[in-house]
């Protein structure tokens, strides 16, 4: 018997059969599977790439991240790569390809560019948590530090998910500008006024969510800058050495979700805060229900690092809408 062809998605593909508003949902029930323990997610290796002969000055990370829910008829193995100086090339700072794999068989049944998958499922997370940890019911008030192409996802995310009202991105370089502009000129954000400003306090003063969506090393905004009820969901940091959230927004927190916390609880937010796996609350549970925001002037915080559960889940989404579609091209291998 001759296996059945590998469906390849391009970007492009991609792009034409993801939307945010139906990958929300999704993203939701990867969550809540996860919480319950009805996935497998072996630990995800990561080593330095692109290094000197001697090991030193790495040009990026390189990650492998393979993930299976249980009774889903797929799985998923993401090759993911992060490379911080490709924004001075003009090029993505994460870059990530997906093989998808028959559950029952063993058989490949697609590969297709992750990138777009990687930036929308993490998008997902802080439109998620916005929806169910913003203060209130008042529209949201985004500030945003960062304005690469996360800044940009998590900003679609929040529109896709909530009622937005205006949005205020900072970034230390004038890339602020550019991101700005081009948030306005999206149609799905639908009008909402979105400005770049000149500080990080600009940026995080009168909103009641933030987000952080960078590659810094150090905190991106003071604490004090943060108004009661706000809503801090931070997607950058994912290592030891990197850090975007200080001691003081930690401290003022009431309390702290993590998509992961064990791996969480690594990073320079959470450790350098002085907090342990054991201190975070797992965002699954403001899904379930078991967990949340108890009142209007509580600060929040949401720790994101990523998890291979929402790639493999985005994928099998992606996939059978492109199986629907007969999108892409079918090749043998």
């Amino acid at each position: 018997m001759t296996p059945s062809p590998v469906r390849v998605l391009s970007d492009d593909n991609v792009s034409q059969l993801l939307s945010l508003s139906a990958l929300l949902p999704v993203v939701e029930a990867a969550f809540v599977k996860q919480g319950r323990g009805e996935v497998e997610r072996p630990p995800r290796p990561h080593f330095p790439v692109g290094t000197g002969e001697t090991g030193e000055n790495p040009a990026g990370t390189a990650l492998t991240m393979p993930a299976y829910l249980h009774g889903s008829d797929t799985y998923a193995t993401k090759l993911a790569a992060v490379h911080g100086g490709n924004a001075e090339r003009d090029l993505p700072t994460v870059n990530a390809q997906i093989a998808l794999t028959d559950a029952e068989t063993g058989l490949p049944l697609s590969y297709m560019a992750g990138t777009r998958i990687t930036n929308a499922r993490t998008g997902c997370i802080g439109g998620l948590s916005a929806k169910y940890l913003a203060a209130g019911d008042e529209p949201i008030r985004l500030g945003v530090v960062g304005a690469g192409t996360q800044a940009r996802w998590q900003t679609r995310a929040v529109a896709a998910a909530t009622n937005l009202d205006s949005v205020r991105i900072y970034s230390p370089s004038e890339s602020r500008e550019a991101c700005a502009a081009d948030l306005r000129d999206a149609n799905e954000l639908g009008g909402v006024d979105v400005q770049a400003v000149e500080t990080p306090e600009a940026a995080v003063a009168e909103a009641n969510v933030v987000v952080t969506a960078t590659t810094s090393e150090e905190p991106v905004f003071p604490g004090s800058a943060l108004d009661s009820g706000t809503l801090v969901v931070a997607v950058g940091a994912y290592t030891a050495e990197m850090r975007e959230l200080d001691s003081e927004t930690m401290e003022r927190a009431a309390r702290v979700f993590a998509d992961v916390p064990e791996e969480a609880a690594e990073t320079g937010d959470v450790s350098g805060a002085g907090l342990s796996a054991s201190e975070l609350t797992p965002l699954s549970d403001v899904f379930e229900g078991k967990s949340g925001r108890e009142s209007n002037e509580e600060i929040l915080v949401v720790a994101s690092v990523g998890t291979a559960v929402l790639d493999a889940a985005t994928a099998a989404h992606v996939y059978e809408a492109a199986e629907e579609e007969g999108a892409g091209r079918e090749v043998g291998l």
